[in-house]
């Protein structure tokens, strides 16, 4: 009768810390698409409630590291309970990440508030940022549903993500040669879209985690996870 108790409330821990990582990535999923519509109907009032919301996700990530400690402590959980344990862990840092990325976009707005912006590329950024976002949810889908069935194609869909990025970039780059007056604004423009691709690493190493979880080894083929503009970094703080 003890050991079923044991059982039993340890699957209650494990459930936890899956419905807290839902409900994180469901937070993130949130946060991304307000700044990004925040940043193209130039929404301030929006832009600061994302900033906001960010505490909740700082607040999600310590409480599943302290949950998981607890479970691993009291537990000593082996071979698929522990990858379960290590990944909460390791997807959590991932949303927080993601997270932080949206709060920077929406920082990002209130810094060129007065600037006006080019409506075509506030428009690709929304397009890229849907992209990313369909990254994240499906990724978040296999992790609810245990499925590895699309993992590899959401891990390779990140190519698409990074092209888009590219041409992005390029355009943007367009704009400030043609005009001074877009440096300014472009160069912000530039920052929201590095945080959009990097939100796609994110989804990205999601990805490799479930996998690791579900199947108890590494995805095939590392592939790179960077973009195609010459090493330029961009990251907004």
């Amino acid at each position: 009768m003890q050991s079923i108790h044991i059982v039993n409330a340890f699957e209650q821990e494990l459930k936890f810390l899956a419905s807290r990582i839902a409900a994180m990535g469901g937070h993130a999923e949130r946060m991304v698409e307000q700044a990004v519509q925040a940043l193209v109907h130039h929404d301030l009032d929006l832009a600061r409630k994302v900033i906001a919301d960010d505490l909740v996700l700082d607040e999600g990530q310590r409480e599943i590291d302290e949950k998981a400690i607890v479970v691993i402590a009291r537990r000593q959980p082996m071979a698929d309970d522990l990858r379960a344990v290590i990944g909460a862990i390791r997807i959590s840092s991932d949303l927080e990440r993601v997270g932080d990325l949206g709060k920077n976009i929406a920082k990002r707005l209130l810094t060129i508030a007065d600037t006006p912006q080019p409506v075509r590329l506030s428009r690709g950024i929304e397009a890229l940022a849907q992209l990313a976002l369909t990254q994240l949810k499906d990724v978040l889908d296999a992790y609810a549903t245990r499925s590895v069935d699309r993992i590899s194609l959401v891990r390779d869909r990140d190519d698409d993500i990074d092209a888009m990025y590219t041409s992005l970039f390029r355009e943007l780059l367009t704009y400030m040669m043609e005009d001074p007056r877009n440096i300014a604004p472009c160069t912000h423009l530039l920052f929201c879209a590095k945080n959009i691709e990097r939100i796609g690493d994110h989804a990205t190493n999601i990805a490799e985690t479930v996998y690791h979880i579900i199947a108890g080894e590494q995805l095939p083929i590392e592939r790179p996870k960077e973009d195609k503009t010459h090493r330029v970094t961009l990251d907004g703080d």
